[in-house]
């Protein structure tokens, strides 16, 4: 059980102290105390130091930490250590190395080279799980477990996998010939007489293989991730929580069935800090990737850990200073550090934890900055954090359990990002196929919501429901961009969604696919032409960004030539061949709206975008104005901050007891002023605001309410 209070948090390693070091541990939790940390997590990296050699195990080594974290009233996060293997288990069980091409085991020396389905190291792995949680279940400094750490890392091509995933085939389609329908292996002749004759997927060409190897592969890891939580709720307290640490972008990882398994969602969530926090946002040297390169990216990833489970969430990892490999140097600017804690609870986190406490003097992270540097002193960053510390004590059970307020979410999908991957509909720079596709078209639409001052969120695809009236109640705005893969259900649902009173923005390539990856031989954008008023069958990759009449800002890399039939343009480009073609269009349907964007935004545009209102002008036809509802505003308008400088954000969060509280942030080096909506409370500071000065990189929590 969490405690009533958000947890600040670090991983925290003695056994990687060098001998020099000395017995550190109670001068470590003691510098802890001081500055607010509440729970470590320790012990997930170190199977050879629980467990030496086969069968010999020393549970104890631990125990000073435990006992001494447990008298400064420091809660302990207690970690299994089964994503890394000691050397011992690889020599006497060589066959559990997974092969990341078949045949082509991953070199030892690394971590996480397993192929976690063998039978040889499910053995040693529930052996050592019982071990330690039965050791240490009735400590009382632990209040849950981590099982594993950012599992899904690789798709493994194992012998055992692939017949698993043959057999699992052959469940689904029961004759090969359904099999052969359903991904269309007529196409080169590709056609199985027999299951025997399915190919490895090392050099598969079919999008339909493609996907069921991905899906399958993420199942594997829900249950591993699952038949741990099992063992461990075999054995522990009733009050302690079971939750592992996800990397949401793992090639192995479907997210919302994999944390259906745990007691809370938990992710890790990096960023680009310096002026990769600044807004405006700069052009980014960074790929898409593990790191968040702008403060959209930053609310997006802890969005899509609150959207896992739609609840609160905990951040496992997440900066303390310089991350990343020892290039890659740029540690906070002051206050930056804060900005990010504070972001992080006003999404839902339960936990703000750092990796982790002190820099590491040996391995692969030797240069991934801790908390404490190298020379093990307290500084700068050890300075911030101690401030967090004092203001999430300061905040109390009032920022705790926080459900975010969404103006327009944003629905994702684990499986068009996989399918988009495999067949990426934009090209980078060099014209080569760009893998990050999905995730860019997403965050373009996500990144408008917020430059258009409204609060964004993200809604998984496994969480649209079964009534789409609530979902219009729940969220007003729907944006579904890049859905490549849906079901004639979901596109059915989202059809009347918008005729329930919802407005649905519609990006590239929704609907493009069934479940099976094939196109739908229907009109573009199948199922939902008609709601939009339009359809296309030509598009194209643009070689340059082209600017749009209509609304501000430009249309870039994609366009589909959409044939309007009753929609109302509200954005035009004129195509390279010298043509005005529309490129954003909006339509009434039934209670609700449609608007179609057929481009991947710029920031410009996907702001104006986000600021459409719900209800435009009369449909053509329409004797009447359309009807004053609910929708019938911005879609922001449910926010009442206005006129702030593009370097704040104003998002806001209801607590367990009904108070709105407001995360104000000035994502700049230089101090701003703006004006509240009316008098608030300060939440650190106490007293009534109106006018919020903010410094340099700084951030304010507000209570709407009397004092």
């Amino acid at each position: 059980m969490l405690p009533p209070r958000v947890v600040l948090g670090t991983a925290y390693y003695p056994e990687y102290l060098p001998r020099e070091a000395g017995d550190r541990i109670g001068t470590d939790l003691d510098l802890m105390a001081a500055a607010g940390i509440t729970a470590i997590r320790v012990g997930e990296s170190v199977w050879s130091t629980w467990e030496p050699r086969d069968g010999v195990f020393d549970l104890e080594w631990i125990l000073p930490v435990l006992d001494a974290a447990g008298e400064r009233g420091i809660d302990v996060v207690l970690g299994t250590p089964t994503y890394a293997v000691p050397p011992w288990l690889q020599r006497a069980h060589p066959e559990i190395a997974a092969e990341r091409r078949t045949g082509e085991r991953v070199p030892w020396g690394i971590r996480q080279e397993v192929d976690f389905g063998q039978p040889a190291f499910r053995f040693h792995a529930e052996r050592v799980i019982r071990r330690i949680v039965g050791r240490y279940r009735d400590h009382p400094a632990v209040i849950g477990y981590q099982v594993d750490n950012e599992p899904g890392v690789l798709l493994a091509h194992n012998s055992a996998a692939f017949s698993t995933f043959v057999a699992h085939l052959r469940a689904t389609y029961g004759e090969v010939e359904a099999l052969n329908a359903a991904w269309g292996l007529t196409y080169w002749s590709h056609r199985l007489s027999d299951w025997s004759e399915l190919w490895r997927p090392d050099g598969n060409s079919t999008p339909s293989y493609d996907l069921a190897w991905r899906r399958f592969q993420a199942e594997r890891t829900t249950e591993f991730i699952g038949w741990q939580a099992e063992l461990v709720r075999e054995l522990r307290r009733p009050e302690q929580f079971v939750t592992t640490c996800l990397a949401y972008d793992r090639p192995a990882v479907a997210d919302v069935p994999l944390t259906s398994r745990l007691d809370v969602a938990a992710g890790n969530i990096y960023v680009d800090v310096q002026d990769g926090l600044e807004r405006p946002a700069r052009p980014s040297p960074l790929e898409v990737g593990w790191i968040g390169r702008s403060v959209a990216e930053l609310f997006l990833a802890a969005d899509r850990v609150h959207g896992s489970r739609g609840e609160p969430f905990l951040v496992t990892e997440t900066n303390a200073t310089s991350i990343g490999g020892s290039h890659q140097n740029r540690p906070p600017y002051d206050g930056q550090l804060r900005q990010l804690a504070w972001a992080f609870v006003s999404r839902g986190a339960r936990m703000v934890e750092y990796w982790h406490w002190h820099s590491i003097h040996h391995g692969a992270e030797t240069f991934w900055g801790g908390i404490l540097g190298h020379d093990l002193q307290p500084g700068r960053v050890y300075d911030e954090i101690a401030v967090i510390g004092d203001e999430l004590a300061r905040a109390g059970s009032s920022v705790v359990g926080l459900r975010p307020d969404v103006d327009v979410a944003v629905v994702w999908s684990v499986e068009s990002d996989w399918a988009l991957q495999f067949q990426p509909p934009l090209a980078d720079p060099a014209g080569a196929p760009d893998k990050s596709s999905y995730r860019t078209i997403v965050s373009a639409f996500y990144t408008g919501i917020l430059d258009a001052g409204l609060r964004p969120g993200v809604l998984p695809i496994e969480h649209l429901g079964d009534d789409p009236a609530a979902l219009v109640a729940q969220y007003p705005t729907l944006v579904v961009a890049a859905l490549s893969i849906a079901s004639d259900q979901q596109l059915e649902f989202l059809r009347e969604y918008a005729r329930a009173g919802g407005h649905l923005i519609i990006g590239p390539r929704t609907g493009y696919a069934d479940f099976e990856a094939r196109p739908r031989p229907e009109p573009a954008p199948p199922r939902l032409s008609e709601p939009a008023g339009l359809r296309y069958q030509a598009y194209e990759n643009l070689a340059e960004d082209l600017p749009v009449s209509g609304l501000e800002g430009h249309a870039t890399r994609w366009a589909e030539t959409l044939l309007v039939d009753n929609a109302d343009p509200v954005a035009w480009f004129t195509h390279p061949a010298g043509a005005q073609r529309p490129i954003v269009t909006t339509k009434r349907w039934g209670e609700g709206r449609v608007t179609y964007v057929g481009t991947v935004p710029d920031p410009a545009l996907a702001r104006a975008i986000a600021a459409l209102p719900a209800r435009s002008r009369p449909a053509d036809g329409d004797a009447s104005p359309v009807p004053a509802t609910s929708t019938d505003r911005a879609a922001g308008a449910g926010s009442p901050w206005s006129g702030v400088p593009e370097a704040v954000t104003a998002l806001s969060a209801v607590n367990r007891v009904g108070e709105r509280l407001w995360f104000v942030h000035n994502w700049s080096g230089d101090a701003v002023v703006v004006e509240a909506p009316g008098e608030m409370v300060d939440v650190l500071g106490g007293g009534l605001v109106g006018r919020v000065e903010l410094g340099a990189w700084d951030v304010r929590v507000l209570r709407e309410g009397p004092a």
